[in-house]
Parts: C-alpha cells; structure tokens; sequence
C-alpha cells in the first residue's frame, strides 16, 4: 500500500495492478490492521482467518471466506466467492460512467468481450446505451 499516494497494489488476474485506494477504505484497512488483525509476523495485510495464521497461499483462500461469510449470513446467491465481488465492482463501475474498458483494466481482463458479460444484466445501465428502434416514433 502506498498511503502517500492513495494507491493499493493487488496481485490480481493479469499480474500486478496499482489501484486508487479510497479515503473509506484506507481507513477501513488501518482500522483492521489496529484492531483485529491477529499478531503475526506476515509482512502480508490479510492473513488466513484459521491456523495456521498466514498469508494466503493463493487466490481460492479469499474464495472460500466469502462462501462460509455467505453461508453463516444465510445468503443464498446463484454464485458464490470472489465473484460477487467483481461483479458488484464491474456493475457499481458502469453505473459510476466508467467504460468496458476501464472496467476490464481494473478486472485484468483481455477482452472488451469478456468484460461486457458483466454489463449485460445492468438492463437500466444498457437502456442508456440503446439507440432507437428502426421505424419507432419519436
């Protein structure tokens, strides 16, 4: 995490992404790294949440979290782990104004393709992009 510079650095899909790290959720990370992140001499911000204490190993850990979060909440949703996330960051995005590419930048992908999957369920986000139908009145 560079504080100084706002910006938080993630291995994500495609390698190594720096992204803009919001006042909220700095403080948000700070607030945990005082108060409830185990003692551990991991030079690493998020440890696993059962022994042993580590770092992840690799990208399933946060995965498997999120679905006992869900389970213990009793949320019952058609896909469950880090997917949720990206698809509430790509859908809060695109109502945000950000592009197909801007998104698929922050979500590591390589195609514009793959990135829309994420848009075409956001219906009222989609409506503004329609042009108007052939021959319709207006």
């Amino acid at each position: 995490m560079d504080w100084a510079a706002g910006q938080i650095r993630v291995r994500g899909k495609n390698g190594r992404n720096e992204l803009p790290l919001p006042a909220d959720v700095g403080e948000a990370i700070a607030d945990y790294l005082r108060k409830a992140r185990p003692r551990n001499a991991s030079r690493r911000v998020f440890l696993r949440d059962k022994a042993p204490i580590r770092g992840f190993v690799g990208p399933s850990g946060l995965g498997s979290i999120i679905r006992r979060s869900l389970k213990r909440a009793g949320i019952d949703s058609p896909t469950k782990g880090t997917h949720q996330f990206r698809h509430g960051l790509a859908s809060e995005m695109l109502r945000g104004g950000a592009s197909l590419g801007e998104i698929g930048e922050v979500l590591g992908h390589r195609h514009v393709q793959t990135t829309a999957i994420y848009a075409k369920v956001d219906l009222d986000a989609l409506r503004t992009l329609a042009l108007p139908w052939p021959g319709e009145a207006q």
